[in-house]
C-alpha cells in the first residue's frame, strides 16, 4: 500500500509518517474515490481544489507586497544573508567549510533514510547500469564519515553547501522538492554526549541566526523581530501540557509565545504507537537517550515564529548522533536491523566514524524568513504547481525562475 501511494501526487504524503491503520484506511478510501473521478487525460494529475493547497494563507497573499522587487536585487540580497550567516555559524561553532557529493552509492549506505519511505532520485551511470546512484537528502551520514576522512580533531566540524531533491515532499509555500542547506557536523568528545553541550550548540547557532537578522535589518530595512535568547522547550513536556493539540499546534503556540525555541526529543514512539512529535530516522540523531529534565532525546528543531505568515517557522534540525548502542537499539526499534550489512554502519560499530553533534540549516528558509517571502519559490529556483503560480502572480508574488514549466 504504502509503494503504491509513493507515486500518487497529494500533498497528503506527510501523513505517513504516523501511518495508522486508521489513517491508512481513510487515506486509501480517499485515494480510491478521487481516482475514480479521474479522465483517463486527468491521470496523473491532482484536481485543482487539492493543488491550491499549496498557496500561503489567504490573508497574507491577499495583502503581500515583496520587500525586495528587483529580481537583481534579490540575488544580491540572497547572496548576502546566506554568506553573513555562513560566516557567524563557522566562528560560532568552529566550522571549516569542504566539498559535498551530489550523489551517493545506493549500497554505501550515506544517504539519508529521513522517515524511511521516501523515494530518493537515482539513476545508473550510462557504462554502469548495474551500479544505483542517489541524490542526497541530506548529508547527515556522509558527514560523520568525512570528520573521520579530513582527520578533523575534536572541537572542530565541517561545513558544506548542500544541494539534494526530496521526489515525496510537500510542495507547497514552505517546501520544495529542492533542497540546499548548510549541512554541519562537528567532532565531539565522547562525555560531550549529553544535553547541556547540545544546548550550548543551539544557543551558538541561534546567535549566528540572531546576528545575520541584525544585518539584514540595517542593510535593507526589514524590522528585526528575533529575541535575543532561544528558549529550550521539551516536546515530552509540551505533550503533557497540551494533550489535545498537535504537534504542528504546540509548535505555533511556543513559538508565538517565546519568538524562537529549539524543541527537544524528537522521534521514536509514544506508549500508544503514535509518534512522539515526529519522526526522525534511527540511523543519526539520538532519540532514546534520557535527559536530566526528564525527556528523551539528545535532537531536536529550531522554529522561530514567522512574522509574515503567523506560524512556527523550522530553520533547523539537529541532534547529537548516535553512537554504536544508541544505534543498534534504535534500528531494532524501528525494525530495520538490516542496515547494519551497509558500509556506514559498519564502519559507526567499529569505532571508525567518531562521535559527532550535526544538522542542516535550511538556506531557502532562511532567505524566506529574512526578507518575509510569502512563498519559498521566491528565493529558490524550483518547481511548483502552473496553477499556484499564475494565481501568485495576480497577487504581486513572483517566483524565480521557471518554476511553473
Amino acid at each position: 500500500f504504502l509503494c503504491g501511494l509513493h507515486f500518487f501526487p497529494t500533498r497528503s504524503f506527510h501523513l505517513f509518517t504516523t501511518p495508522t491503520t486508521k489513517m491508512k484506511l481513510a487515506l486509501a478510501s480517499f485515494v480510491v474515490a478521487t481516482a475514480a473521478a479521474f479522465t483517463p487525460s486527468q491521470a496523473g494529475r491532482v484536481p485543482s481544489s487539492l493543488a491550491m493547497e499549496g498557496l500561503p494563507p489567504a490573508d497574507v497573499i491577499d495583502n503581500y507586497t515583496p520587500t525586495i522587487t528587483s529580481k537583481l536585487e534579490l540575488e544580491t540580497a540572497l547572496t548576502m544573508i546566506k554568506t553573513t550567516f555562513e560566516n557567524s555559524l563557522k566562528k560560532n561553532i568552529n566550522l571549516t567549510r569542504v566539498s559535498a557529493p551530489m550523489f551517493l552509492s545506493k549500497t554505501s549506505g550515506f544517504n539519508d533514510n529521513l522517515n524511511g519511505i521516501e523515494r530518493p532520485a537515482t539513476f545508473a551511470p550510462r557504462d554502469y547500469q548495474d551500479i544505483k546512484l542517489e541524490v542526497p537528502f541530506s548529508l547527515a551520514k556522509w558527514k560523520r564519515w568525512a570528520l573521520n576522512y579530513y582527520d578533523v580533531p575534536a572541537g572542530q566540524g565541517i561545513v558544506t553547501d548542500m544541494r539534494g531533491l526530496r521526489c515525496d515532499d510537500d510542495v507547497d509555500y514552505t517546501h520544495s522538492l529542492y533542497v540546499d542547506q548548510f549541512d554541519w557536523e562537528k567532532h565531539i568528545h565522547l562525555e560531550d554526549r549529553n544535553e547541556d553541550y547540545l544546548k550550548e550548540t543551539v544557543t551558538s547557532i541561534y546567535a549566528a541566526l540572531y546576528e545575520t537578522e541584525q544585518e539584514v535589518a540595517k542593510e535593507f530595512g526589514i524590522e528585526a523581530k528575533l529575541p535575543k535568547e532561544i528558549t529550550f522547550i521539551s516536546s515530552d513536556d509540551a505533550l503533557k501540557a497540551h494533550p489535545d493539540l498537535t504537534p504542528k499546534e504546540r509548535e505555533d503556540y511556543y513559538t508565538k509565545e517565546h519568538g524562537a525555541v529549539f524543541f527537544m526529543g524528537i522521534g521514536g514512539n509514544k506508549e500508544d504507537g503514535e509518534l512522539r512529535h515526529d519522526g526522525r530516522a534511527p540511523d543519526y540523531d539520538d532519540w532514546i537517550t534520557e535527559r536530566t529534565c526528564g525527556g528523551t532525546g539528545l535532537n531536536g528543531d529550531i522554529l522561530v515564529w514567522n512574522p509574515l505568515l503567523q506560524q512556527s517557522f523550522e530553520i533547523s534540525s539537529m541532534g547529537i548522533r548516535v553512537n554504536p548502542e544508541v544505534m543498534t537499539k534504535q534500528l531494532d526499534l524501528c525494525d530495520a536491523n538490516e542496515r547494519k550489512e551497509l558500509i556506514w554502519h559498519q564502519m559507526l560499530l567499529d569505532g571508525t566514524l567518531p562521535q559527532t553533534i550535526g544538522g542542516g540549516i535550511g538556506q531557502s528558509r532562511l532567505c524566506q524568513y529574512m526578507l518575509r517571502c510569502a512563498h519559498i519559490g521566491e528565493v529558490q529556483h524550483g518547481w511548483y504547481d502552473p496553477d499556484e503560480v499564475e494565481y501568485l502572480k495576480s497577487k504581486g508574488c513572483d517566483l524565480l525562475g521557471l518554476g511553473e514549466f
